[in-house]
């Protein structure tokens, strides 16, 4: 398999690229020399942007067209120092000659002096990748954290100040669809010419002459030479006790062809998944509005400790992940993106609970040994045609998600198995046409449908809980069995209206969502009799949802503002019948959910942001169903309440400052949500087992969060410092053993990190992050908590002698509970590298864990519960690795 698709990646490499007319000129000052690093931009009619080239030394300049079709296009030439000069484009084949005049300021364009430097153009920013690298630097990912105003989660997601991006685009091109780890980890930081954040990201041509997207993309702009040949790395790696680690990685970036290619597995505890994550699907699935539960059953496990997930995963994993992109020409291109992963995952841990509430506490101890088992195939065709009067996007996805988890338990000195079995499969299909028509009025039809099937099965042997779940007597065992299948769809038609800079936009659309809930709890006598528990743990239930709704949208936009305003009206119906349960009821509801949003540029390149809006919502299948489901071995859920309605108020602010030249970047946001909710959720806890049921009680959820966070170039210390601190409240209320307690819970967090050049051959980077959590029972006398903690990494990389660098890192962990001892953990890592010049290899010797730490103990503390786990984790492991680069 893996010769045939490397052949398929040489035979695509191979394509050739089209041919395109080049327009040429020469760009002098008003002396008569060429001036050099002049910003030349070919434009149409409609002042959209067709092409964008830089004079050479000499001032000459070659810009590609697309075609010869260049009724009203102009050239515009800008630079430090002279004034912009605009020229008509009338022949093709006519050599131009512009004369730029001298001019004491322009904000056209801005360059900063000091090394590293940046450049200011419009809305994109562009940071130079050589300014930030360093010899040790292997990846755009890990150039990318050094950049001051970017910020690089521990799983990958990119921020910058302060605000996720929507895309990470390869020269232009979005090759792999928000789930961009798998790019930032293998493009060589080489490869990469610049960086380029984009503001107002507008990927759809037609759109941007009235652009009104507030998104921020990260764009890659590959350097000439890796776009003429495939490159990639083979990674070989052994180490003890019985670890290895391999991966293969081919890519080519031509204008035709763009590919990212890998295999890679590993048992060292680095999840290959994390190369999936999709970081903004949550938002994606909200534009969507097909609420679905996730899954029902569960194990119960008790999560995963506060540690990088490195350090405690114990795993034998393995991916193919192949993206390729391919373009027929500059308007339309086909996308694949295909990934299987294979994964078995070992988890054993004990944890002790304990619940407050008024005049008595819940205890429970338990100890889980597990073997997980996930796997995940999932194939993307997208289609996709970007024109100035058309935009077509149709996105194909196959999904399917088979997970298997083994548990061996004890729970209060009982002891027992549980298997848990989830198949899940997913076919969507989303098409989305726009056409601009002469008027410049557009037109959109959009589609989207969607089937998922979800059979889970949770089999408990021996059976608990006898006293609740057999009349006191022993069983052999317990199996809960659901299947939930679903039918959506969400189509709409719109018109938009162009004037100016002022856009309304029209719109008329339905949804309709189908499901059927069937779960069945059986238990098997010790005479192998299986039968169900009684009649209230069945369903057999039929969900009918649907929804017709219009939406009125009224955009303006020029130089500093943009402000929209969106007045949605919705006619909802909920119809569902359980025939088992002698259940009928159906709602109708009639919604207005309004919603505001304003952004001002107080200057060239500060803005302030503001957002309101009103949202009405509906529950789903999981808040209706009557019959009760064992959730986990300890959980029975069931509801005796109507549908779940919310109206959320909710409220937000924001500033962010930039000053380029200086590379200094700062934000402050706030927001605050008020939730009404028509149900609460009551838990009759008891030390062996909870139940929940969804009962009918208005109660309120309040939140506020604000957050500011600044980061900045030091340019006679090289190094990029930044600085954050947050606070956030929440005030809701739980139903716990018929005690109606409402809470409060406050948190501030700080942090605070530096990427330091110290020398030629030192650098240092060290990263701490504060939170103070704070608990409190709203009643006199009421439960008080406190949580602290504390985690600092600090890492330094030495260039020794020529090619050999020494990395050396810690990682500490402080957290203190009033009514617990302190926890306190130290790890420490060495990583030794020779680069092999002739040979185009890395050889790498590390060691992980280095004080051999085996047992991690936590604490969870949450509004009236306290649950300390303690968890094996992996010790000291021992790597050999040698990668070759091609």
């Amino acid at each position: 398999m893996r010769k045939f698709i490397f052949s398929c990646w040489l035979l695509l490499a191979a394509l050739s690229v089209a041919a395109q007319r080049p327009l040429k000129g020469l760009v002098k000052d008003t002396s008569g020399k060429g001036v050099e690093s002049v910003n030349v931009t070919l434009k149409d009619a409609g002042g959209n942007i067709i092409n964008f080239t830089r004079t050479n030394k000499n001032g000459a300049f070659t810009i590609e067209l697309k075609n010869e079709a260049i009724a009203g296009y102009h050239l515009e030439a800008s630079s430090i120092g002279f004034k912009k000069m605009v020229t008509t484009v009338t022949d093709v084949a006519k050599n131009y000659e512009v004369i730029l005049q001298p001019s004491e300021t322009t904000l056209e364009t801005v360059t900063v002096k000091n090394r590293p430097s940046l450049t200011s153009r419009g809305d994109t920013l562009n940071y130079r990748t050589a300014d930030f690298a360093d010899k040790q630097d292997r990846s755009i990912g890990d150039v990318l954290k050094k950049m001051p105003g970017v910020e690089v989660a521990e799983d990958g997601k990119i921020t910058y100040n302060g605000k996720s991006i929507s895309n990470l685009y390869v020269d232009g091109d979005n090759l792999l669809d928000d789930k961009y780890n798998i790019g930032t980890k293998s493009i060589p930081h080489g490869a990469v010419d610049k960086v380029q954040v984009i503001q107002n990201d507008q990927p759809i041509k037609m759109m941007r002459k009235n652009n009104m997207s507030d998104d921020v993309a990260l764009n890659l702009v590959i350097k000439d030479e890796p776009k003429l040949k495939m490159m990639g790395d083979a990674t070989v790696g052994a180490g003890v006790p019985n670890r290895f680690d391999e991966n293969l990685t081919a890519m080519l970036f031509n204008k035709k062809l763009k590919f990212i290619n890998n295999i890679k597995g590993n048992n060292i505890g680095i999840d290959p998944g994390s190369d999936l994550i999709a970081h903004n699907f949550s938002d994606y699935a909200k534009k969507l509005d097909n609420d679905k539960p996730n899954g029902l059953l569960s194990t119960g496990a008790a999560g995963v400790p506060s540690l990088p997930q490195s350090r405690y995963l114990f795993n034998k994993a393995g991916l193919i992940n192949l993206n390729n992109l391919y373009k027929f020409n500059p308007d339309l291109q086909l996308r694949a993106n295909i990934s299987y992963l294979y994964d078995q995952r070992h988890q054993e841990y004990n944890k002790f609970s304990e619940t407050y509430l008024p005049g008595q506490t819940i205890r429970y101890a338990e100890t889980q040994n597990n073997a997980i088992n996930p796997q995940k195939i999932r194939a993307q065709f997208n289609l996709n045609g970007n024109a100035e009067r058309y935009y077509l996007n149709n996105n194909l996805v196959l999904e399917y998600t088979p997970f298997k988890t083994t548990s061996d338990l004890i729970i209060n000195n009982v002891a027992a198995n549980q298997i848990l079995k989830q198949k899940t499969f997913d076919l969507s299909n989303e098409f989305n046409y726009r056409k601009k028509l002469k008027s410049e009025d557009v037109i959109n039809l959009y589609s989207y449908l969607n089937h998922t099937a979800q059979p889970e099965t949770l089999n408990i042997t021996p059976g608990l809980n006898p006293d609740i779940l057999n009349n006191g007597n022993s069983y052999l065992d317990l199996t809960q069995q659901i299947k939930l299948p679903t039918w959506y769809t969400n189509n709409y038609v719109s018109f938009a209206f162009v004037k100016n800079n002022f856009v309304q936009t029209y719109k008329a659309g339905f949804n309709v969502q189908q499901q059927q809930l069937n779960s069945v709890l059986y238990r098997t006598q010790n005479n192998q009799q299986t039968e169900p528990v009684t009649g209230n743990t069945v369903n057999e239930l039929d969900w009918f949802k649907t929804k017709l709704y219009t939406e009125a949208t009224y955009e303006y936009t020029n130089d500093k503002l943009k402000a929209g305003l969106s007045l949605p009206l919705s006619y909802n119906h909920i119809d569902y019948s359980d025939t088992a349960n002698q259940l009928h009821n159906s709602l109708n509801k009639l919604f207005i959910n309004p919603s505001f949003n304003l952004k001002y540029e107080t200057s060239t390149e500060n803005y302030v942001t503001a957002n309101y809006s009103f949202r009405n919502d509906l529950g789903n299948i999981s808040d209706v169903y009557r019959g009760t489901i064992l959730k986990n071995y300890r959980s029975l859920f069931s509801n005796d309440a109507p549908i779940t309605e919310s109206q959320t108020h909710n409220i937000g602010a924001g500033f962010n400052f930039r000053k380029a030249m200086q590379m200094l970047f700062a934000n402050l946001t706030a927001n605050y949500s008020d939730t009404e909710l028509n149900t609460i959720s009551a838990f009759n806890l008891s030390n062996n087992i909870q139940q929940k049921i969804v009962l009918p009680l208005n109660n309120h959820i309040r939140n506020f969060y604000l957050a500011a966070n600044a980061s900045k170039y030091l340019f006679t210390l090289k190094s990029t410092v930044n600085a954050g601190v947050s606070y956030s409240q929440s005030r809701y209320s739980q139903l716990q053993n018929n005690a109606l307690l409402p809470f409060n819970t406050q948190t501030i967090a700080y942090k605070v990190g530096i990427e330091a050049k110290l020398s030629d051959f030192i650098n240092w980077s060290y990263v701490a992050n504060y939170a103070i959590t704070d608990n409190k029972a709203i009643l006199a006398n009421g439960i008080k908590t406190n949580f602290k903690q504390l985690r600092q990494q600090s890492a330094l990389a030495i260039t020794t002698i020529k090619n050999l660098y020494v990395n050396l890192s810690a990682e500490h962990l402080f957290t203190r509970q009033s009514s617990q001892p302190d926890l306190k953990y130290i790890f420490a890592d060495a990583n030794l590298r020779y680069k092999w010049l002739k040979m185009k290899t890395d050889i790498e010797f590390g060691i992980t864990n280095l004080t051999n730490i085996k047992r991690f103990d936590a604490i969870y503390l949450s509004a009236n519960s306290l649950t300390t786990g303690t968890y094996i984790i992996p010790g000291r492991v021992a790597m050999l690795k040698a990668t070759f680069n091609f």
